[in-house]
């Protein structure tokens, strides 16, 4: 599954874990994706991937079913 919104186009994020002892380590942030239900367009729906931040802030309409 890609780790993307198709809302928003929310991805993964990369940068570096500093220690205590300032030692950088790769890491990742990754976007919380919830593959869910929604209502494309009236009767018509889709799974889609969103992200949680799109899910809280009604920018998608879930289906019913």
């Amino acid at each position: 599954m890609a780790r993307v919104c198709e809302i928003c186009g929310k991805n993964k994020d990369t940068g570096f874990q500093v220690s205590h002892s300032n030692i950088k380590t790769k890491r990742k942030w990754r976007a919380n994706i919830q593959r869910v239900k929604v209502e494309v367009k009236k009767g018509l729906n889709r799974r889609i991937n969103v992200c949680t931040r799109c899910l809280k802030k009604g920018k998608v309409k879930r289906a019913v079913s």
